[in-house]
């Protein structure tokens, strides 16, 4: 019995060991491009980790969220200035009361509606590379607020159920007539306050778990590399070129995802 306890326990380790190094890659990777060019990481870790079925989707989401946070303090700080104040605001009226329904719809659909979640994750993933493919000419003039507060209620939605509120949030920002570090930095604060709001509504609801924080905080110093790196030692290639190959690998990410569960979805209708 004692033997047989302890290849148990061996094998969780070796589990836990093995979830904990690919997470840790990912993580980076996705840290690495948002710090670059201002959105991914949601999306990157999100749709890699649902495809490999790493952990599940409530424990991902909250560990992408304590990541956000953490990475996104340290790439707009001491940049302040550059950053729209008011574009952020306003998209953080329609953002924060969504997130609270993304979570509820979250909550009622987690438990045995995985694959449906999977599908839908996978679409969201593919509308938003889409979204940013479409190189939306910059308008003339500055949306209106009610814009930025759409966008974000469609993002918030999005991020309170798989912690991505890029898609709309991206082409709204990508839009308007701002410098691209402006746009980039943003965005970075919008996806902080995201995170943010995410986590203290999942604290709230008790749903934060020990193993959530125990992952999160292995990643951390990974997110923390990759965000310095991504601020100081940007990759030798154009903005451009470096968002297309992140486009190319969300697109990949999404597509597994809608293949992985639309047999199983049309299954059970």
């Amino acid at each position: 019995m004692e033997l047989s306890s302890k290849a148990g326990t061996l094998k969780g380790l070796f589990l836990f060991s093995s979830e904990l190094f690919i997470l840790m890659f990912v993580i980076g990777i996705g840290t690495y491009v948002q710090t670059v060019i201002g959105f991914g990481l949601g999306m990157i870790v999100m749709g890699t980790v649902s495809f490999l079925a790493l952990l599940p989707l409530t424990v991902t989401s909250v560990i992408i969220s304590i990541m956000a946070f953490s990475s996104g303090i340290m790439a707009i700080k001491g940049d302040l200035k550059s950053i729209n104040i008011k574009a952020v605001i306003y998209t953080c009226i329609g953002l924060i009361p969504s997130i609270a329904l993304g979570l509820y719809i979250l909550d009622f659909m987690s438990d045995q509606m995985a694959h449906q979640l999977q599908l839908i994750l996978g679409i969201a993933i593919l509308i938003g590379a889409a979204t940013t493919l479409l190189k939306p000419e910059p308008i003339n003039e500055h949306s209106k607020p009610v814009m930025f507060a759409l966008a974000g209620s469609v993002g918030g939605l999005l991020a309170g159920l798989f912690s991505v509120a890029g898609p709309p949030i991206i082409y709204q920002f990508y839009r308007q007539p701002l410098p691209i570090k402006t746009i980039r930095l943003s965005l970075l604060l919008v996806f902080l306050i995201s995170s943010f709001i995410r986590t203290a509504m999942v604290g709230a609801q008790g749903n934060l778990e020990l193993d959530m924080l125990i992952y999160a905080l292995f990643c951390m110093p990974v997110a923390y590399l990759a965000t310095w790196l991504g601020t100081h030692k940007p990759p030798p290639m154009s903005d451009m070129t470096m968002r297309r190959a992140a486009i190319g690998l969300l697109m990949i990410i999404g597509i597994s995802l809608v293949y992985k569960s639309a047999p199983f979805v049309f299954a059970t209708m």
